[in-house]
């Protein structure tokens, strides 16, 4: 009788967990807490936040009412992440669990969490060192594409800016000659794994050591990043042998990133088909990409990769590339400097232009003891937070948003953009020297119904000479862009009567921008 009782029992233990899933528990308030803004940020923190007319004593700064915590905490299987910018807690629950968690008076919501992360990495083929040689055509070309000769010219590396960097880990960073320079001046401020939740980051996945370096390597007396004079927080968030690595750990991240003074996160990672839909693009709707978003509320520039679903049936940016407030960064090939095909198109679901800009999407990396080729928007997105450190080491008195905006504008393509390609390349040269008006070259001409467009000069490269032009409609979506490949002078002719009132056609060749509205 009691063995048949036992084992009831123990059958009904096995369907609840069976049931179990992680969910946020979001709460109603934060009743009763305390906060010293002076205790809890880093000076740096502080400092940035009074720069910006941030305030300190923000309510989403505050911490949770841990009354609620040890409540939800008696009533589930574990308590994982407390977040206080979403007044929340993440936890491993049944259904049962949550229907008691349900009734209390201060839960808000429940959320299940089941996003799982992409690397926005391709492949990888490692190398020698001896082999450099035969891969200079990449490492310099991923400096000389943002003109980063510029920057180190004037003594300009990025320092006086901390970044943070979320991966799957950093190993050998503390022993790699690559990152001597770092370590020596002692410029690793904080590390963490919220995978483990202990200081140690130094093993696991090498993702994270070949993002670093595409910031701040140096192999060889060669750059393979830019910010060689920056400070460095680094997490690990994701766990590379489990497929559920979920979200709490980037939002811990970020929080985590803020207190401890950051002032550039680059996140090489994305979430999309595993959870979401295409539609919820939309730079509201995922949890990471809030996040993001408040990051860039709390003063902090976010570099993210727009993700390498370019070619898959997803196709569009990931999450939280799709928040309007950080940048996406998508991938070009080095030998055309054109859209890789791989990395994710734009526009967000709600129709923002995405990516913003955009950088080698093959690049030469520091691996765990060798050198790496490495593709994905993965390398893309640490190659621009380099260049953004070095950007806002010319102008230290800028916000965040405003940086973001520099960004844009110093794009090879600016004041044109597309889906592919966002403004282009970000140039150095927007920051150090006077911006030159560019030289007037294509024309148009209108016979009859045909908008004509025709070439001042004859082409340079016929490989390597693009032209780019895009039709938006009246509310500035696009609706059509190319890119052609220019063989003569004479390279296109548009019906006009094919278009309709209000459209805008954008051309851009060779640094110059001119546009055609239909009337």
């Amino acid at each position: 009788m009691y063995r048949k009782i036992i084992v009831f029992l123990l059958f009904i233990l096995l369907i609840n967990n069976v049931e179990a899933q992680k969910y946020w528990i979001i709460f109603t308030d934060k009743k009763d807490v305390s906060f010293n803004p002076y205790s809890y940020f880093d000076e740096k923190a502080i400092e940035r936040r009074e720069k910006m007319g941030i305030p300190l004593n923000h309510y989403t700064d505050y911490p949770l009412n841990q009354n609620y915590v040890s409540q939800i905490n008696d009533n589930v299987d574990t308590l994982l992440t407390q977040s206080r910018w979403f007044n929340a807690v993440s936890v491993y629950a049944n259904q049962a669990q949550l229907d008691v968690i349900r009734a209390f008076p201060f839960v808000k919501e429940i959320q299940i969490i089941q996003g799982i992360p992409q690397y926005a990495s391709y492949k990888a083929t490692e190398y020698d060192t001896s082999d450099l040689d035969n891969l200079n055509y990449i490492l310099e070309g991923q400096m000389d594409v943002m003109q980063a000769e510029l920057f180190k010219e004037q003594g300009i590396d990025g320092s006086g800016l901390r970044i943070a960097i979320f991966d799957g880990g950093f190993p050998t960073v503390d022993v790699n000659p690559a990152f001597e320079h770092i370590r020596k001046d002692g410029r690793i401020i904080k590390t963490w794994d919220f995978t483990k939740n202990k200081e140690f980051v130094y093993s696991y996945s090498s993702h994270g050591t070949m993002v670093l370096s595409c910031i701040a390597g140096v192999i060889n007396g060669k750059q393979m990043g830019m910010a060689t004079g920056a400070e460095f927080l680094l997490a690990r968030t994701e766990i590379n042998r489990e497929p559920f690595s979920e979200e709490e750990n980037w939002l811990a991240a970020v929080e985590w990133a803020d207190k401890n003074g950051a002032d550039i996160i680059n996140s090489s990672l994305g979430y999309t088909y595993h959870r979401y839909f295409p539609e919820q693009m939309d730079g509201k709707t995922s949890f990471v990409t809030r996040a993001a978003n408040m990051a860039a509320s709390k003063g902090i520039l976010v570099c993210n990769a727009a993700g390498n679903e370019g070619s898959d049936k997803w196709k569009i940016i990931g999450a939280p590339a799709d928040a309007d407030s950080i940048l996406s960064i998508g991938g070009i090939d080095p030998d055309t400097k054109m859209h890789i095909n791989f990395s994710s198109y734009g526009p967000t679901a709600d129709k923002r232009m995405k990516p913003n800009v955009c950088a080698y999407g093959l690049a030469v990396v520091a691996g765990k003891k060798k050198i790496t080729s490495a593709y994905g928007t993965s390398f893309a997105s640490p190659l621009v937070a380099g260049f953004v450190a070095c950007a806002w080491q010319t102008m230290p008195e800028s916000t965040n948003m405003e940086m973001f905006e520099k960004i844009q504008e110093s794009g090879s393509l600016y004041p044109y953009f597309d889906y592919a390609h966002g403004y282009g390349v970000p140039q150095a040269s927007f920051f150090v020297s006077e911006k030159e008006q560019p030289n007037k070259s294509f024309e148009l001409k209108i016979e009859g119904d045909k908008l004509q467009v025709f070439l001042l000069e004859e082409p340079e490269d016929e490989e390597n000479d693009y032209f780019y032009y895009n039709i938006m409609d009246k509310n500035g979506v696009i609706e059509k862009y190319t890119v052609l490949s220019v063989y003569q002078k004479e390279i296109l002719e548009i019906n006009i009567s094919s278009l309709t009132n209000g459209n805008t056609v954008n051309f851009h060749y060779k640094g110059y921008t001119k546009s055609f509205e239909i009337e």
